[in-house]
Parts: C-alpha cells; structure tokens; sequence
C-alpha cells in the first residue's frame, strides 16, 4: 500500500440547493458548508431534535434500494450518492451538508447542479495534508446472483471502468470510462439517472419514485405501449400526455450521450464509494454495479485500509521526481562530510516535518567489519540519518548555511530496529517535531522505512548551537 499527499480542501462558502426527493417526494433545503480539516463529509438533520450528525461512511448503510441512504440514531438521510459525487469530483474533502428533510433534492437526476454550485462559491485549499490511499495489490468483489463483478486494482490515479448489461433491445451493452477525477464534471456529472418502463409500476407501488419526473430521470421503453398504458403513465407523473413513438425514450427525450446510462452507473460509483471514508487512488472495473454491490465492495475496501491503517502516513518515494534538496546543498548545510554525510536529498519539507533519502550501497566503510560476508547497516547509523535529516529541517528553519548552526544529540527514546537493512536497500526516513523548538531544544520523532515497511523508529531531542 502507498500514500500520496497533498492539501486538503473545503468550499469558500456555503451555498444552497432546494428540490424534491426522488423517493419520498418531500421538497428540502439542502445547504452545504464548508468545513475545518479532518472533518469529512457529513449530513445534519436540522429539521430534527438536536440536530443529529450521520458522517458519510459505509457503516452507516441502512438501504440500496434505488438510492443508497444513511441512518445514524434514529437519523436518515436518502439518496446521498449525487451530492457525495459531486464532493469527491470536485475535490472537496470537508463539508457540513444540512438537511430540513430526509431526502437530498434529486434536481435533475445528476450532479451537475451540485457541480456548479461548488464552482460558484469556490475551493479553498487548507493547512493539512490530503492522504490518499492507494493499494498495491487487487481488491475484488462478486456477486453471482446478480452476476456483478468489481475490483480495484493498483493505480496512481483515481479511474474507473464500468460497463453494464440489461439483454435489452434498447438499452444494451455499455461502457463508461473516467480517467481522472478532473474529467467528472464534463464527462460524468450532467448525466442522468434512468430506470426501464417495467420498474416503474413497481417503484410506485413499493412507495418509491413519488418526486419522479420525466425531468428527472430518463425513462427506457423497451416495449411498445398501447393508449390506455401511456394514459396511465401520464396521471402517474402527472402530465397531460406522455408519448413514445416507438421503442426508445419515453416522451422521445434526448440523451446526453449515447451511453448516458452506463456514465449515470459510474456517477453512482463515485458517490458510493465516498462511503469509504478515504480518497483512494485505484483503478476501479465495475461489470454490471448497482448500488447494493457498490456498498459492500466498498465495505471490503475500508476493511482493507483498515487492516492496512497504519500504513497510511508512509512517506512515497518516486526517484522521477526531482528532490526539494540535493546533496550539495545538504552538504553546505550540514558539517558531515565522508564517511558520515548519510543524507543523499530531501523529498519532503514542511515547517513541522521533512522526508530524507539514503541509498545504502555495498561501499559503505561500515560493511568492511559489520559483517563479513553478512553486511547489515548498523542500527546507530540508521539513527545517525534520521537525526541528520531532522538536522536539515532545524537548521534550515534556522536561516540556512548563511547562519551557521550545528545541531547534537541530547537523548534517544524508544529505539527500535524491526528489519534488516541491506546493501541495495532504500532508507526513506521521515522526521516530525513533537513539540515547538524551544530555547534551541527540538524533539522529534524518527521512522525510517524500505519500502511500505518500518526498519527503525526513535524519539530524538538535540540541540541547536552556532558554530564555533
């Protein structure tokens, strides 16, 4: 499993959306606030006692049924996978979406209205990191009964496949492709949900579909219809007459795309796999997915980060791209020179953190006694890296090589070396300060890695001199 970061996001301001439920027909005021980091996205139903908070997560599924829908202490909200894809599409990680219902406004039967009322407000970029999670190895899912299958594999991008297949004359075989997240709004956000003309007497006799509108949603007739059922239709949707000329789209509506359906499935996708709780960078194929499959294979993918969970802070490092620090300037900042200068570049800096690179090779001086025929990094000079690499992050908060500081041990905690170190191996070593410096006193915490795996840990402190 990898972790790749960046800042995380929330609206600019709030904004507001008002329209009827799909399902229960009821109209609602949804507004959507923006939110502090490590918030999430969550729902408030501010029509209830108290005003009860479900967090967008997959645990709290109560119902698939045409919709995906939420419950948390008595709390529901229904139909969340339009808006929760909107979020995601549009890179929000953090928002407060208030209810004065139980339903989300279905509008037009996509996320576009959502889309461009985030647009409207606008995107701030926040002062935490975004972890994204990305697997390394296949997650899959399949349903026989339904005959669906989904899995995700590795990925550094977030695309989905999906194609669906309902053996039917007008409706039949269909792909769906989205690439990256900044193709949504053009490629998949405006298209619209759609049921066949059977579901339909179904839907309204099981309670369901009471806002649905051929405005909607888009109706596909794979039959011909005589006067008495269409008459029927049009008191059902309370129209004065509703036509179709042949198989097709009732009330001849045009289709976005040809394979509006098959991008309305991948829409749904999105939004149900927000539930996951993590932004996640795979490669998602989905062969026939409604929402009951998409929730429990996103139940399998939170259970595998879960298992996984403490993983996630491992820092990446791709040797394409170019380092914050090379090896000169770590040298004009640092005073070790060979056989002892064990920092090759910096990779990551903040005011609070920094991720240092070591490449150990069989010609380190230490190979010649440690061991013979059996060479192992020795563990004090995996300290010795990470406490230059959190000498970097001091001393270049301090001003640089101009001001000429050295940084000296004062205490090592907690040490623990949990693997081997080979000649070949990569030392990723990630430094965090604990607490401010203070009087020329840093604390910080170390983990070097080799690959997705911890080697070594420590709690460091030093001090802050000027040099003689």
């Amino acid at each position: 499993m990898n972790t790749y970061k960046s800042n995380q996001q929330t609206l600019k301001s709030e904004f507001v959306v008002e329209g009827v439920g799909l399902h229960t027909g009821v109209r609602s005021v949804m507004t959507v606030k923006p939110a502090s980091p490590g918030h999430g996205i969550k729902f408030q139903r501010v029509d209830l006692p108290d005003a009860p908070i479900v967090k967008a997560d997959v645990d709290y599924v109560v119902d698939t049924s045409r919709g995906t829908t939420l419950e948390l202490n008595g709390a529901r909200v229904a139909t969340v996978e339009h808006i929760l894809a909107a979020l995601t599409g549009m890179g929000i990680d953090n928002a407060l979406i208030q209810l004065e219902a139980e339903e989300i406004p279905i509008m037009d039967g996509s996320s576009i209205v959502f889309v461009e009322a985030i647009e409207k407000v606008g995107i701030v970029e926040q002062d935490a990191k975004k972890i994204y999670f990305s697997i390394d190895t296949n997650i899959a899912f399949t349903d026989d009964d339904k005959n669906v299958e989904m899995v995700a594999t590795p990925s550094t991008e977030y695309k989905i496949t999906t194609m669906i297949d309902f053996n039917s004359t007008v409706l039949g075989t269909q792909h769906a492709y989205l690439k990256s997240l900044k193709s949504f709004k053009k490629e998949i956000a405006p298209r619209r949900t759609f049921c066949f003309l059977h579901e339909i007497e179904f839907l309204y006799n099981n309670n369901l579909i009471k806002g649905g509108d051929l405005d909607n949603a888009i109706v596909v007739v794979d039959r011909v219809l005589d006067k008495e059922e269409l008459d029927k239709l049009a008191k059902m949707f309370n129209k004065q007459k509703i036509e179709v000329v042949q198989e097709g789209i009732l009330n001849n509506l045009d289709l976005h795309f040809t394979n509006e359906p098959a991008r309305h499935k991948l829409l749904d996708i999105v939004g149900d796999l927000t539930l996951v709780g993590y932004p996640i960078k795979a490669n998602i194929i989905a062969y026939r997915p409604g929402h009951k499959t998409n929730i429990a294979f996103a139940k399998k993918i939170k259970e595998y980060i879960k298992k996984n969970k403490s993983m996630l802070d491992v820092p990446v490092y791709d040797p394409t791209v170019p380092s914050i620090y090379d090896i000169n300037y770590i040298s004009k900042l640092l005073p070790h020179r060979y056989p002892f200068l064990l920092v090759d570049k910096i990779i990551e800096l903040s005011d609070n953190h920094i991720v240092g690179i070591k490449n150990v090779t069989f010609n380190e001086p230490c190979f010649t006694g440690h061991f013979p025929d059996n060479p192992v990094f020795p563990g004090v000079l995996q300290l010795e890296a990470l406490a230059q690499t959190g000498g970097v992050l001091v001393l270049n908060n301090q001003g640089g090589p101009e001001k000429k500081f050295d940084t000296y041990f004062l205490k090592i905690d907690n040490a623990r070396f949990k693997q081997k170190v080979m000649p070949g191996d990569t030392l990723v070593m990630k430094m965090e300060l604990t607490q401010p410096i203070r009087r020329g006193i840093c604390e910080m915490k170390g983990t070097a890695y080799v690959g997705n795996k911890i080697v070594c840990e420590a709690d460091l402190m030093a001090q802050i001199v000027p040099r003689a």
